[in-house]
C-alpha cells in the first residue's frame, strides 16, 4: 500500500513539475531575449544572461553617433530601445486607465447581479442565472463583429470608451460572485434588515466586505484578460498611437524589411507583464481564498 501510495504521489509530483516546465519555459525565453544581442539571438547561443560584451548599437549609428560613442551593453540598449522606440510610459497608463475603468465597472454591475441571484426570491430568478451560464459559453470572437458596427455607429471607435464599455457586464464576475454569495448565511442578511438596512446597503455595507476575496480573485482574471488583450484593441485602436494598450505597443518592434527587433520587444514585454506578476504575487493568497472558498457551503 505504501509503495503504491509513493508510486501515486510521484507520478502527480511528476506532471506537476512538467507542467510548470511548459508554463515558465515562455517566461524563460522572454527574459533570456531581453537580455541578449541580436547575434546571441539568432544564433541561440548565451544561456540566460549573455555574454553582455560590449556592442556597438545600430540604432545608436542611424541617429548619427559613432562606434566609439554607441558601444553598450546588450540589456542596456534592448530597454532603452523599448523605452525611446515607442511611448511605453503612455501605453502603459492606458492598460491602467483601461484595466481599472473595467473592473470598477464590473463590479459595480456584477456584485448586486449576484446578490440579486443569490438572495432574493423573484421570477424568472433561475432563467436568468441560466442566461449568465449561457453568456459564458459565448467566444468573444463571435460577438466582435456586431460590437464593432454598433461602436463604428456611434462614432466610439478610436476612443477609450471602445476599449471600456464592451466588457463592463462580466458574466463570469456574476456568476463567481453568485457563488461566493451563495456561502454567506441568510441570518447575517435577515439581521441587517432588522437593523433597518435597505437592499442597496446590505450590498456595499454587508456583503461586499464580506466577498473581498472572491472580488480579489476576480480582479485577477479581469486585469490579467484586459491588459493582455490584443485582439479587441487591435480593432477598435486603428489610427489613434497614443490610445495604444500595451500589446499593441508590441507592434512597434515588429519590423518588415529591416526585420524585426526581438531584444527590445522581449524587453517591452518584460516591462509590460512584470507589473501582473508582482500583482500576482502580493495578493496570491487572497486569489486562492476566494477560487477555493467559492461555491463552498
Amino acid at each position: 500500500m505504501t509503495h503504491r501510495f509513493s508510486a501515486r504521489q510521484s507520478l502527480i509530483h511528476a506532471v506537476l513539475i512538467l507542467g510548470a516546465v511548459v508554463v515558465l519555459l515562455p517566461f524563460y525565453v522572454m527574459v533570456a531575449t531581453a537580455l541578449k544581442s541580436p547575434v546571441e539571438i539568432t544564433s541561440g547561443t548565451g544561456g540566460l544572461f549573455g555574454a553582455q560584451a560590449p556592442m556597438v548599437s545600430p540604432d545608436c549609428l542611424l541617429q548619427g553617433g559613432t562606434e566609439a560613442g554607441c558601444l553598450t551593453r546588450p540589456v542596456i540598449d534592448n530597454f532603452r530601445q523599448a523605452f525611446t522606440k515607442a511611448p511605453l510610459w503612455r501605453y502603459m497608463l492606458n492598460g491602467v486607465i483601461v484595466t481599472a475603468a473595467i473592473f470598477a465597472l464590473q463590479t459595480l454591475i456584477a456584485v448586486p447581479a449576484a446578490y440579486a441571484l443569490a438572495k432574493l426570491r423573484f421570477w424568472g430568478r433561475d432563467a436568468a442565472f441560466a442566461l449568465v451560464l449561457f453568456c459564458l459559453l459565448i467566444p468573444v470572437h463571435a460577438i466582435a463583429l456586431p460590437l464593432y458596427l454598433m461602436l463604428a455607429q456611434l462614432g466610439l471607435t478610436n476612443s477609450y470608451a471602445a476599449l471600456i464599455l464592451p466588457w463592463i457586464v462580466s458574466a463570469f464576475g456574476i456568476f463567481l460572485m453568485r457563488q461566493f454569495f451563495m456561502t454567506v448565511p441568510d441570518d447575517l442578511i435577515d439581521a441587517a434588515r432588522m437593523d433597518g438596512m435597505g437592499e442597496f446597503a446590505i450590498i456595499w455595507r454587508v456583503m461586499l466586505p464580506t466577498a473581498i476575496p472572491a472580488l480579489l480573485a476576480f480582479a485577477i482574471f479581469s486585469v490579467v484578460a484586459h491588459w493582455n488583450d490584443y485582439f479587441w484593441p487591435r480593432i477598435v485602436i486603428t489610427g489613434d498611437r497614443s490610445l495604444f494598450t500595451p500589446p499593441l505597443g508590441l507592434r512597434e518592434f515588429k519590423g518588415d524589411l529591416d526585420g524585426t527587433f526581438y531584444g527590445p520587444m522581449m524587453a517591452t514585454a518584460l516591462v509590460i507583464v512584470t507589473p501582473l506578476v508582482a500583482a500576482f504575487l502580493l495578493a496570491q493568497r487572497r486569489f486562492i481564498d476566494g477560487i477555493t472558498l467559492t461555491g463552498m457551503k
